[in-house]
Order: C-alpha cells, then structure tokens, then sequence
C-alpha cells in the first residue's frame, strides 16, 4: 500500500506508537511519519506508507499550524505541564499584557532549544542528558513564526490560548517559556494540537481509534490513502513523454530542450515529474541542459 495517511494523533501515544498502530492496522511493513509530535500532543500527523516513505526527508519546510493552551505562574523543567515544577507564583498578567509581548516572537527569531528535546549534543540527545540531571549550554537555531495570536486568556485562572502558524524546529514549549520569563512569572504549555502539517489540516486527519475499527471490521483502507505527490504540491510540475517516462525511471537526465514545458524554466529547483495521463514518477532538479532525477518513486 503506497500513499500517506492522515493522523489525528491521540493524547499519550508516542508518534512511533501512531506508526505501530498503522503498520498493522493496514498491513504495510513500511511506514514512516512527516514530523513528531510529543505524547502531550494531538493533531495531524501524516503517515507515509509503501514507497512513500522515500518523502520523508524531501518534504518542503512548509509552515505547521498549532494550537497551544498554556499557564502562567509555573515553571517546569521541560516547559510544559508534565515537568518537574520549579517555580510556582500567583501571576496578575493580563491579556493586554500578553498581547503587548507577542510581537517580540513573531517573524525571524532565534530559539534555544529546550535540554527535554531530540537535538543532539556531542552525539547524545539532549532529553538523555536531562533525565541523568545535566544541563548543557544549547546554541540558539534560527526559526521563522509566521503568525502568533493570544486567542483566549482568561484573566481569574490565567490560562490561554496561542494559534501558532511557524517553521520546522519551533519550539512551542520555548514560545510559552519565554513569554513567561518576560511576563516576571513563568509559563507552562498545558496543551498542543498541531491543526495543520504538510498542507493538510484536522478536516483530512482520521482519528486513530477509527483506523482500529476499519481494521477490526476488515474495511478498505484505500478511499483514506493520498497519493504521494499531494505532499510536494509546493513544487512546479513537469509531464513528459512516454519515452522520457522510460529514460526517468531509469535514472537517466531528460534533456532540456525535449521537455514540453515549464514555460519559464526554475533553474536550479525540484520539479514533480509526470508521465503522460498524470502518473507520478517522481521529482527532478532543473539545470541548465537537463532535469535530473532527484527521487523516484
């Protein structure tokens, strides 16, 4: 089974225990997700199955979408509600307050990231570091946030909400830290949901609990399945002809000047490639003189 699943991931699994419940819900050995997510987190975790999984490291950094609730008045040590506390006050923030912070974390910004991570340092992850009680100086990695909105705050519990459109590699956690630490008083994410990855949102995801009961019913899975190319609708697209068809797919350059189209050739860009009646073979890199295979699928 080639194609990609949308996930609504459930609260307390583990994006490896999405892929486990997938992998043999549908009986396809190989399966792969788009980005993880945290067992605190919910949302849309896509699925790459069969010979999909060669996207997993050609995906477009396109924005990610999010919801986040959070607290004031705590510190954790991972940032979030599971933590450790390590600072509890009784805030007096106000929504106003919050909002007048925001701009500070919007566009591009320099995030350190949290030692309760899967960066590695020095050939270790962070988060193992933590778990012995050590802390290690991080280098700040650049990250764009495309929009941060205070959608909620209510002002007796001091509790809110964050919609967060932003790049691959940012930190919610970090986000509600920092406001915190800027606010005087601390702040904990107490939930997140991803609403929108790799172009598809909550409206595409299936709950996991009903890919279970296909299964357990021995329902078809193929009307859920996205084809592969739906993930990298971000790159232009090529057809060509049959006999280029052959020649890309067995790995040979397709010359340039025997393409029919892109009007006005992306020197130097990803391309995906069709073959004539919208089969997808892949993607190529433009040149000068040839389109390259980059992939095939």
């Amino acid at each position: 089974m080639n194609g990609i699943l949308i996930i609504d991931k459930p609260k307390d699994y583990t994006s490896f225990d999405v892929i486990a419940v997938v992998r043999g819900c549908v009986r396809e050995r190989k399966a792969g997700h788009t980005g993880t997510l945290d067992p605190m987190a919910t949302g849309v975790l896509p699925v790459l199955l069969g010979n999909a999984t060669k996207a997993q490291d050609l995906l477009p950094d396109t924005d990610k979408e999010y919801e986040a609730d959070f607290r004031l008045g705590i510190a954790t040590d991972t940032l979030d509600i599971t933590g450790k506390v390590l600072q509890q006050v009784t805030p007096h923030a106000t929504a106003e307050a919050i909002e007048a912070l925001l701009p500070q974390f919007r566009g591009n910004i320099l995030q350190v990231p949290p030692m309760y991570s899967a960066v590695f340092k020095n050939g270790v992850r962070l988060y193992e570091l933590a778990r012995q009680g050590i802390e290690t100086q991080r280098e700040a990695r650049p990250v764009h946030v495309g929009s941060l909105t205070l959608t909620e705050f209510d002002e007796v519990s001091q509790c809110g909400r964050l919609s967060i459109a932003c790049s691959k590699g940012t930190y919610i956690r970090v986000i509600c830290d920092d406001l915190g630490k800027l606010l005087g008083c601390g702040c904990v994410m107490t939930a997140l949901r991803r609403t929108r990855a790799c172009g598809f949102t909550l409206k595409d995801a299936i709950p996991l609990e009903d890919i279970r009961r296909i299964a357990g019913e021995g329902g078809s899975f193929e009307p859920l399945i996205r084809p592969t190319d739906s993930v990298f609708t971000e790159f232009p697209a090529v057809t060509v002809s049959e006999k280029q068809a052959i020649r890309f797919q067995n790995g040979a350059p397709l010359a340039l000047s025997r393409l029919k189209g892109p009007d006005t050739p992306l020197i130097g860009a990803t391309y995906r490639v069709y073959a004539p009646g919208n089969i997808f073979l892949g993607l190529g890199t433009l040149s000068d003189e040839a389109l390259t295979v980059r992939k095939r699928f």
